[in-house]
């Protein structure tokens, strides 16, 4: 079965609110993201499962998506996520708490550590990536990065806690 490919037309559409461009992006996306599902879930539950959360989330964060190139990997970290969530509520994937993180990524070569680092944010989607390399690499403040990314200082913070986290999702698989 071949992907359903999104056009860039009917993502701009949808995402400033187009109610047929919305629900026809729904039901193009949603056989990819079952497939996805299907692949990265333990079970065919959860993938019915995260398949549904991820297109409750697509519907209700279309508009906050900045950039249909984006689109595509902010969708397949969606459904990643809730994958995830799912195995740790059925108690099949252990929360790490921070320091069992700390300790974990303590362990492992500095040489080692700086490549994964380096995957880790070339992992995260551009808007996160961006905020996450002006803050903790340039040492920016989050007034200088919402400045330079012409957005608000709730935005910066927000993709910077969102950034942070996928990185130590990340680091600590």
């Amino acid at each position: 079965m071949r992907a359903a490919v999104i056009s860039p037309n009917l993502f701009e559409a949808a995402r400033l609110g187009d109610p047929q461009a919305i629900a026809s992006l729904l039901k193009t996306a949603q056989p990819n993201i079952r497939r996805y599902a299907r692949a990265t879930c333990r079970s065919s539950a959860d993938a019915e499962d995260a398949t549904q959360e991820a297109l409750w989330i697509l519907f209700r964060h279309v508009g906050t998506i900045r950039s249909w190139l984006a689109f595509s990997a902010w969708l397949f970290s969606v459904v990643r996520r809730e994958c995830l969530r799912l195995a740790r509520k059925a108690g099949l994937a252990p929360a790490i708490d921070d320091g069992e993180a700390e300790a974990l990524l303590l362990s492992r070569p500095e040489a080692d550590l700086r490549l994964d680092v380096a995957a880790a944010f070339e992992a995260l989607p551009p808007h996160y990536r961006d905020v996450a390399l002006m803050r903790d690499v340039k040492e920016m403040t989050i007034d200088e990065i919402a400045v330079a990314l012409d957005t608000t200082r709730q935005a910066v913070k927000a993709r910077l806690h969102r950034a942070r986290a996928l990185m130590r999702e990340y680091l600590t698989r």
